[in-house]
């Protein structure tokens, strides 16, 4: 296959997945956000404690952190269609993809939300802040580079989702890589879009690191 003939193939497929990680980015933050940080709060010694529902959700995040995401692409067919009206395409695959991360990312979120300063969540409630004001002026605050280490990383961890994604008509490069490279031996097909998901890769990574820098340095300077 010819450069003319590759790169109209490969800029759909970059479209695509851009399009896919994006939004269930999106939708990981603002489902995994909330579990993580309830995680926090409900375990032992937390605002919230309750031992039954910091079970119930850790259990929850357990088994969908287990799952492969390929089962699970699978198991979430008849979900998708409900949800979407169809299990193929790329906004199809927003929702395995989101459902896949958000455990994973809930992790990252609950992680990070314990390595703020206790010392500063009782000082603000000796001062009567509310649970809710704790988490918007302090456990968020505090913890946000960490937060915005986990979502690069997570934002990753969608690429190569994605790329799966393409076995069972989810687009992107995953797709045209199983299509016009695999199933028609071109390696040099596969080996660009091998390259293009590497340079997707790395740009999040150097703009996500660049971001917690910046965040850092003005936490320091506050």
């Amino acid at each position: 296959m010819t450069w003319s003939e590759m790169q109209p193939l490969l800029e759909q497929g970059t479209v695509d997945t851009l399009y896919m990680v994006l939004w269930a980015t999106a939708v990981t933050i603002l489902g995994g956000l909330p579990l993580g940080i309830l995680l926090v709060l409900t375990d032992k010694g937390g605002l919230l404690q309750n031992t039954v529902v910091n079970k119930v959700v850790g259990v929850i995040v357990n088994i969908g952190r287990s799952l492969p995401f390929i089962i699970l692409l699978i198991a979430l067919i008849p979900f998708t269609t409900f949800v979407v009206g169809t299990f193929i395409g790329p906004t199809a695959m927003i929702v395995p993809l989101a459902i896949g991360a958000i455990p994973f990312f809930a992790r990252l979120v609950e992680t990070s939300v314990r390595e703020v300063d206790h010392g500063l969540v009782e000082a603000v409630q000796s001062m009567g802040g509310s649970v809710p004001t704790i988490i918007r002026k302090v456990l968020l605050p505090q913890a946000l580079p960490s937060l915005v280490s986990g979502v690069t990383t997570t934002v990753i961890v969608l690429v190569g989702y994605s790329a799966m994604a393409g076995a069972v008509g989810g687009e992107g490069l995953g797709s045209k890589a199983i299509t016009y490279g695999y199933q028609r031996f071109d390696t040099q097909f596969m080996l660009v879009t091998v390259v293009v998901l590497i340079a997707i890769v790395t740009v999040v990574q150097l703009i996500g690191d660049l971001a917690v820098r910046l965040l850092a340095r003005r936490g320091r300077t506050a």
